[in-house]
């Protein structure tokens, strides 16, 4: 009996509960993920069970000591795949083997290559899943191998791919309400329009849809047609802009009183179930805010870049670098292409050559320089602005005054960022 005690302090025996403790805690992830990425679809292993798959094990005569020696044995590819069968991903239920996630399995040794393929191109939990796909591979296989993960987004199913192909999508956002972004999205489409451009204009501002009253067209409900079997909404045409909107769907006086999902689900309808045609961009007035509806746009659309719009007042720019910090987030990685700062100053009709700021001074370009950011435009309070969002006239259309050439240079600034991408 002290000879196989010996025995063990020799070698460095270790228990298999000390031993294993410590490893199932690198395996497991933190409180913060309620769902179960790494599955024991048979129970917990036992400790004998869990401590044999790394190589040969054997007991002291009391049972209470496992020595272990590691094998250089060949891994094959069904082990690879049978470990990493424990990786379930949390959306579907399903582990990411059998509902195939996982392609090209290459082996060298102990170098393990393969790639993961995702149904969205922004996966909120991938990093996690591919973590996870480490541990399982250096628990079940060997614990020196080397892993290379080779991540791409699954390439949508031609029923769900959107009807039409846009040069650009780009989306118009603000953080704040109030600050004056749909009458910018507007106007920028017409600009864009009066450039040659076709364009389409999304009015994604689920709760506070207000495109169809800028343009004139509040109160119109768009046509319905059979196109290859599947209905499809055909957008609504004013000033040369391909537009649709959930205030189409609704009386003016109703309020949306939609949880986040429903919500989603009503803009992923106008996003699938249209008929935009070919465009050259495809303007997207989001809402306030960072929520439910802009991660539903820079998942479900490939997103070239955003605008973004604010005011002059420091409450204003609070919420347009929360905005710029969402688009710059990894998840969702949306380049910032500039900003737009609205109501940068009051001109009187009478005074023309004064400038009054009612807001503050160049608050939108002072933020722009510290972001290391384009200011795009500046946009002053005029009356003739506030006029023909009311009537249903954009200001751009058929005019030739300052405040036009304003936003035409607008539409000039943005093209020059996108092309520069």
């Amino acid at each position: 009996m002290k000879k196989n005690n010996r025995h063990a302090k020799k070698n460095r025996i270790l228990t298999a509960e000390s031993f294993f403790e410590k490893l199932s805690v690198s395996v497991l992830f933190p409180p913060c993920f309620c769902f179960p990425l790494f599955s024991y679809p048979n129970g917990y292993p036992s400790w004998e069970k869990r401590i044999s798959v790394f190589g040969e094990k054997k007991y002291s005569k009391n049972n209470k000591y496992i020595c272990i020696r590691m094998n250089k044995k060949n891994i094959t590819v069904e082990e690879v795949a049978g470990a990493l069968k424990h990786v379930v991903h949390p959306a579907t239920g399903k582990d990411i083997v059998s509902s195939g996630m996982v392609r090209d399995i290459e082996i060298e040794g102990l170098d393990i290559t393969f790639t993961l393929v995702f149904a969205k191109a922004q996966d909120p939990v991938k990093n996690a899943v591919t973590g996870a796909c480490e541990k399982v591979l250096r628990f079940y296989v060997h614990p020196d191998i080397r892993v290379n993960i080779r991540v791409l987004p699954l390439q949508a199913k031609a029923a769900a791919q959107p009807s039409f192909q846009a040069g650009h999508i780009v989306v118009i956002a603000s953080g704040k309400g109030g600050v004056g972004k749909s009458t910018v999205a507007v106007n920028l489409a017409v600009a864009l329009v009066s450039m040659g451009y076709r364009v389409g204009l999304l009015d994604a501002d689920i709760y506070g849809p207000s495109v169809p009253k800028m343009l004139g067209v509040e109160g119109v409900q768009p046509e319905v047609r059979i196109i290859d079997g599947n209905e499809r909404i055909l957008p609504v045409e004013r000033e040369g802009i391909r537009i649709l909107s959930v205030g189409f769907f609704i009386r003016p006086e109703d309020a949306v009183i939609w949880r986040g999902p429903m919500a989603s689900g009503a803009l992923k309808r106008l996003i699938y179930q249209s008929e935009w045609g070919d465009l050259d961009f495809l303007l997207i007035d989001l809402p306030p805010g960072t929520g439910d509806i802009h991660l539903t746009v820079v998942q479900e659309l490939t997103v070239d870049g955003a605008v973004m719009v604010g005011t002059p007042q420091q409450v204003a720019l609070a919420d347009v670098i929360k905005g710029i910090g969402m688009f710059r987030n990894e998840k969702v990685n949306v380049p910032v292409l500039g900003l737009v700062e609205n109501m940068a100053w009051f001109t009187p009709a009478e005074l023309p050559g004064n400038r009054y700021y009612l807001f503050g001074k160049e608050g939108c370009k002072q933020l722009a320089e510290r972001e290391n950011l384009p200011l795009l435009a500046q946009i002053p309070i005029v009356q003739s602005i506030s006029e023909s969002g009311d009537n249903g006239q954009p200001v751009v259309a058929g005019k030739d005054s300052p405040t036009a050439q304003t936003f035409m240079e607008l539409a000039q600034n943005m093209i020059h960022q996108l092309n520069r991408l």
